[in-house]
C-alpha cells in the first residue's frame, strides 16, 4: 500500500494527514502551539516551533498507524501566507518568524507605494496591494530596524518553506507562496526583479521558484531515521494555505470556487488567465494547480462574529439553540443590519479603521434577530467577495466549506444573498487535504490533482436560493450604503480612541 502525507501549517498548530493512494483519508493527528504576541502589533514565532509540532504529530500519526512510515511515498505542506523566515548562510534562523497578522510595518507598507512609484505601478508589477502583513513589508522593517540581522540574511523563506528545509535540507519555495511576498510577478511568474531594484531588496535570498507539485527532494536520512521513513520519500513542494485549501476542497478547473465561513471568511475562484483590469479590490495569486491562478477575496471576520456575540450575550446557549432562534427571526431580521467589520476590513475596502455595527435596531428586535443579522451581515460582505472574485472568472460550481458550512440556516442564508446554488462535500480538512492531493499528483501516484481526488470524495449536501434573494437584494443594497455612509466615522473613532 502506498500513502502520502499532507500537513498543513498553521498559527496555532499543525495538522498531518495519512492518505492513500487512492485519495482516501485513512487517519489524522494534530500537535498545538502558540504565536507570541507583543505590543505594536508585533506577532511572532519561533520556527522551530513549528518543526517541534510538526514531529509531535508525525509521530501520534504513525503511532496509530504501525508500518505506514515505511510506506509513504511523498509528503507536502501547506502553510500559512506572508510569514517570514531569515536564515543566514548556514541555514540557522536568525530571529523568530514575523507572522502574517503583524502589522508593525506601517511604515513600510507607505515607502513601498513611494519607491514603486505608486498603486497602480505596484499593480503592474505584482497584481496585489502593499498590505502590513505581506513579506516585503518585514523584510524591508529588518533593513531598517535590525541592520545586523539583515547583514547575516542569506533567504527568506515561508513557513511550509522551513518544514520543507528541515526535511530534506533544501531551500526552495512554490509559486502560490510566492505570490504572497509582494516580490513575485504574479503574471510571469518570476520573482518581480523591477520591484525587487526600487525597494533594494538583493535577488540572492530569494529562493528558488518550484510549482506545487515539484519535488523539493528526498527526505534527508537523519530524518528518515528518525520518522520511520523509507530512503526514497520524496517532499512536494506544496502550497499557500488558502490554495491548498481550494484544491482539498474541490477548486480544479475553471468555473469552480469555494467560500469558506471560518474565523475570517473567503471567497476564492479559479482563473486560468488574467484579462480583467487589476485595481487591488482581490488578491491574484498564482494557484496550486499547473499554469493558473486564483483571484480571493478576505474578510477579517466572519464566524468570529458570532462566536464574539455568543461569548458576550448567549455564553450559555447552545449553538443548536443559536441556530434555533436565528432561523426564528424573518429574511431581512426585521430590519436589523449588521456590519461584521469588527476587526476593520480587507476586500474590498482595505480599511483598517472600519468597525462592526448593528442598525435598524427597533422594539421588536430580539435575540434572533441579533443572531440571523449576523449571519446576514456576514453573508452580505461574502456577496462583496464574490462579486469582487467574479470579475475575474465566472462560477459555475461553488462549495461551501467551514464553521458556517455546518449550520443549515447559515449556509441557506449565503446562498439566497449570493442567488447561487452552494455545494457542501463529505470532508471538512482543508488545507492538509489539499497538500495530500499535491503529494499525490507531484509524485506521480496520480497522474493530476483531479485525478488524484479519491472517489469517496462526494456532494452531501446543497444549498439552493430561496424567494428571500428578492429581499436579501434590497438589504445588500442598503448594507453597502451603510460603509459608505459610516467611512469616516471609523476614522474618526479611531481618531479619538
Amino acid at each position: 500500500m502506498k500513502y502520502v502525507i499532507g500537513i498543513d501549517l498553521g498559527t496555532s498548530g499543525v495538522k498531518v494527514l495519512l492518505v492513500d493512494g487512492e485519495g482516501t483519508v485513512l487517519q489524522s493527528a494534530r500537535a498545538e502551539y502558540s504565536p507570541d504576541f507583543y505590543d505594536g502589533g508585533c506577532v511572532e514565532q519561533d520556527p522551530a516551533v513549528w518543526w517541534e509540532g510538526t514531529l509531535r504529530a508525525l509521530d501520534r500519526l504513525f503511532e496509530e498507524n504501525p508500518g505506514a512510515a515505511a510506506d509513504t511515498e511523498a509528503i507536502a505542506v501547506s502553510g500559512q501566507m506572508h510569514s517570514s523566515v531569515f536564515l543566514d548562510g548556514s541555514g540557522e534562523v536568525i530571529r523568530p518568524a514575523l507572522l502574517w497578522n503583524d502589522t508593525r510595518t506601517g511604515r513600510q507598507v507607505k515607502e513601498i507605494y513611494e519607491l514603486a512609484g505608486g498603486r497602480e505601478k505596484l499593480l503592474d508589477m505584482t497584481c496585489n496591494i502593499a498590505l502590513e502583513g505581506f513579506t516585503l513589508p518585514k523584510i524591508l522593517w529588518l533593513k531598517e530596524n535590525e541592520p545586523e540581522n539583515f547583514a547575516r540574511l542569506d533567504k527568506v523563506i515561508m513557513p511550509k518553506d522551513y518544514i520543507n528545509y528541515r526535511l530534506t535540507g533544501k531551500v526552495a519555495t512554490d509559486m502560490s507562496d510566492a505570490a504572497g511576498t509582494l516580490l513575485f510577478d504574479v503574471k510571469k511568474g518570476e520573482w518581480a526583479y523591477e520591484l525587487c531594484s526600487k525597494t533594494g531588496i538583493p535577488t540572492h535570498i530569494l529562493p528558488k521558484v518550484l510549482p506545487s507539485v515539484g519535488t523539493v527532494g528526498k527526505v534527508s536520512e537523519d530524518i528518515c531515521e528518525r520518522l520511520g521513513l523509507n530512503g526514497d520519500c520524496v517532499v512536494i513542494c506544496g502550497g499557500a494555505d488558502n490554495s491548498c485549501a481550494a484544491v482539498g476542497n474541490g477548486v480544479l478547473k475553471p468555473g469552480q470556487g469555494v467560500v469558506s465561513i471560518g474565523t475570517s471568511g473567503t471567497v476564492i475562484g479559479f482563473v486560468d488567465r488574467i484579462e480583467s483590469e487589476v485595481d487591488g479590490g482581490v488578491h491574484l495569486f498564482n494557484y496550486s494547480v499547473p499554469d493558473s491562478y486564483y483571484a480571493m477575496g478576505c474578510m477579517l471576520c466572519a464566524g468570529e462574529a458570532l462566536n464574539l456575540f455568543k461569548g458576550t450575550f448567549l455564553e450559555d446557549i447552545s449553538f443548536d439553540e443559536i441556530n434555533r432562534l436565528g432561523a426564528e427571526a424573518p429574511a431581512g431580521s426585521g430590519g436589523l443590519i449588521f456590519l461584521p467589520y469588527i476587526f476593520g476590513e480587507r476586500s474590498p475596502h482595505n480599511d483598517p479603521n472600519a468597525r462592526g455595527m448593528f442598525f435598524g435596531i427597533n422594539g421588536n428586535t430580539d435575540k434572533g434577530c441579533y443572531i440571523r443579522s449576523i449571519m446576514e451581515g456576514v453573508g452580505f460582505a461574502v456577496r462583496d467577495l464574490y462579486e469582487e472574485v467574479t470579475r475575474f472568472t465566472e462560477l459555475k460550481e461553488v462549495y461551501i466549506t467551514g464553521g458556517g458550512a455546518k449550520s443549515e440556516l447559515w449556509g441557506q442564508i449565503i446562498s439566497d444573498i449570493l442567488n447561487i446554488p452552494l455545494k457542501v462535500l463529505n470532508i471538512s480538512e482543508g488545507p492538509s487535504y489539499g497538500a495530500a492531493l499535491i503529494a499525490l499528483a507531484g509524485s506521480g501516484i496520480a497522474e493530476s490533482l483531479e485525478s488524484a481526488r479519491g472517489s469517496h470524495i462526494k456532494t452531501v449536501r446543497e444549498f439552493t436560493p430561496t424567494e428571500n434573494t428578492v429581499i436579501y437584494n434590497r438589504y445588500y443594497e442598503l448594507f453597502r450604503r451603510l460603509y459608505k455612509s459610516n467611512k469616516d466615522n471609523f476614522a474618526y473613532l479611531q481618531n479619538i480612541l
